[in-house]
């Protein structure tokens, strides 16, 4: 495997999503046909019976799966994960999610400190959040899912415990606009 195609699998590994063969190339900085090459040669090494990851091309893009001949095994994991109880950081970012969605990952990880990639890729699959692109932010944003609201026995997020104090709690503003700040 080449530099180029290392890269392309870490970027795909980071996201939840399909990522056009484009934004790989921009995220990059790489030529499209350049990127396209390392994406081919990616698919020869990883798209085997040997390897745990295969990547996926579709029409919205590539995205990194598990090999579908572990699926029963995969399958019987997520079963015990979905019913295994949340650890307390899951149950942190969840709350966050909660009071401050739609909140972006970036905002989560510095509310909390730490990168919480695999906290919020669990809760995705537990079907606990969602996620939505938001077009003034132009990043991915997570909120609880319906589902997870009806767990919770409410009707809406503003019926959870000092919602209102949480959810425009002047030092998380003051926090998440410093955030804001160093990105401009």
């Amino acid at each position: 495997m080449n530099a180029l195609s290392a890269k392309i699998e870490s970027l795909l590994f980071l996201k939840t999503k399909s990522v056009s063969i484009g934004a790989i190339a921009r995220a990059l900085s790489e030529k499209k046909d350049a990127v396209e090459q390392a994406v081919a040669d990616l698919m020869e090494t990883r798209n085997v019976a040997e390897s745990g990851i295969h990547v996926v091309q579709s029409d919205e893009g590539l995205v990194l799966v598990t090999n579908p001949a572990f699926g029963d095994l995969l399958a019987e994991q997520i079963k015990e994960d979905r019913q295994s109880e949340l650890t307390r950081p899951q149950l942190e970012t969840l709350t966050i999610i909660a009071y401050r969605g739609p909140i972006t990952k970036a905002e989560i990880e510095h509310v909390r400190g730490v990168n919480c990639s695999l906290i919020v890729r669990n809760l995705l699959v537990r079907g606990l959040i969602e996620e939505r692109d938001d077009e003034v932010r132009l990043l991915p944003v997570y909120s609880l899912t319906s589902d997870m609201v009806r767990h919770l026995g409410i009707h809406s997020l503003q019926e959870l415990p000092d919602y209102e104090a949480l959810h425009k709690n002047a030092k998380i503003d003051q926090l998440l606009h410093s955030l804001e700040e160093d990105s401009d």
